[in-house]
């Protein structure tokens, strides 16, 4: 498949271009609003076609998927784009700024016939895959994920407001993925959120996630701290721990370690490119027409639970969905 690619941004350079070449497929444009810096990076990268403007790729005919990793805020925008030139769309998370863009972005994209994919690529990690299978002979009573790293540049897009900017869009979207994965959707949650860097954004966040028969989620993102990412889930008969559990390096083995009664247990992955395999999963359902695993639907699900843990830290009092 023959993809474009808006943007120069680190995610689609540095890991999803090299990954759609790995899985097999072929970048053929790159766009950005600086048509040489758009050059400098296709000629390293090796990618044959370059755009001063996103437009001026999406009117390629040659291409027949877009990977949109722009700022949180012009994802939607640029996927309905991408769709009104029938190109199918691996969106990078989140989907949109709020559930009801979400939702409207998803009814765009099917009326248009074309395949959205939101690109959580660890949820195609095999590692990912067992948890959820070990999970399911568990009896859980509560889930703890954090995913946190020091951002030390005060320009960072991630840290601007107008482009929805914050840690839990950044990167504790994949905590509250996380939780849904594991658990499903909670009944309410409670949320406490700081912005150390006074820039506008929340920097440090935690949110409670309350269940039925009490069953609870702690997660937590941050922009100011040492990195960490894990989760662990604990249950009346085991447990199960997954370190560097988001964005494992795809040149070093994996593990997960886990208990279920007496038996423990501590299983290896070899190592793997999870974007590459994302990339997989996202041709496969456009071939087979068939809904990704992260298809718009569960992104504006994790929205929605997004939406209610922005309103609680903004109101401080709990919320109920």
């Amino acid at each position: 498949m023959k993809f474009g690619v808006i943007s120069t941004a680190k995610i689609g350079v540095n890991a999803v271009i090299p990954a759609i070449k790995e899985a097999g497929h072929e970048v053929t444009a790159l766009a950005s609003r600086s048509e040489s810096r758009a050059a400098t990076v296709a000629e390293q990268l090796d990618i044959p076609h370059t755009y001063g403007t996103y437009e001026g790729l999406l009117e390629d005919d040659e291409i027949e998927a877009v990977y949109n990793p722009l700022p949180n805020a012009l994802h939607a925008e640029w996927t309905k784009r991408a769709a009104d030139h029938g190109h199918h769309i691996l969106c990078e998370k989140p989907l949109a700024v709020n559930a009801a863009e979400a939702r409207e972005t998803s009814t765009y994209c099917d009326e248009r016939g074309v395949t959205l994919m939101e690109a959580f690529m660890y949820r195609y990690h095999p590692r990912t895959q067992r948890a959820v299978e070990i999970a399911r002979k568990l009896d859980i009573r509560s889930l703890k994920a954090s995913l946190r790293f020091s951002l030390d540049d005060p320009e960072d897009v991630r840290l601007d407001p107008n482009l929805a900017g914050g840690s839990l869009m950044d990167v504790g979207c994949y905590t509250v993925n996380a939780a849904r994965l594991f658990l499903g959707e909670p009944r309410r949650v409670y949320a406490t959120a700081t912005d150390t860097m006074d820039c506008g954004v929340e920097t440090e966040l935690t949110a409670i996630l309350e269940y039925e028969d009490g069953v609870t989620a702690v997660i937590s993102s941050g922009f100011t701290t040492v990195g960490t990412e894990r989760y662990r889930i604990e249950a009346t008969n085991g447990w199960i721990e997954a370190p560097d559990a988001f964005v494992p390096s795809k040149d070093d083995e994996t593990e997960l370690t886990y208990r279920i009664d007496d038996r423990h247990v501590v299983e290896e992955f070899d190592p793997t490119n999870q974007y590459a395999r994302e990339v997989d999963h996202f041709v496969e359902s456009i071939q087979n027409g068939r809904p990704p695993v992260t298809d718009a639907t569960d992104a504006t699900r994790t929205l929605q639970l997004i939406d209610a843990i922005r309103e609680s830290a903004h109101e401080r009092e709990p919320i109920s969905l």
